[in-house]
């Protein structure tokens, strides 16, 4: 999977960024770290303490690149999603 990253500064004076993902294949259970990128643009302000893995579940099979079947999914995978993610916005 590629992942192309475009970083967008909002004014000369600021180093805030508009980060958008664009994926070029699907995403499938074994790409927990797609999926944890996708997640976090799609959730920017969510607090990752109140997010339980239904909620990961939920989300990641609702992504518009998601094409595995949700029924592959379980705790390991999901709490794995969650690890990438938390590490991401560290």
């Amino acid at each position: 999977m590629q992942i192309y990253i475009c970083i967008i500064p909002l004014t000369n004076a600021l180093s805030t960024t508009i980060i958008f993902v664009i994926m070029t294949e699907s995403l499938n259970w074994e790409s927990t770290y797609a999926i944890a990128l996708a997640l976090k643009a799609a959730h920017p302000k969510v607090n990752l303490e109140n997010i339980s893995l239904q909620m990961i579940f939920n989300w990641t099979v609702a992504l518009p690149a998601f094409e595995d079947d949700p029924a592959l999914a379980n705790d390991e995978i999901l709490a794995a999603i969650y690890q990438e993610w938390f590490e991401e916005t560290l």
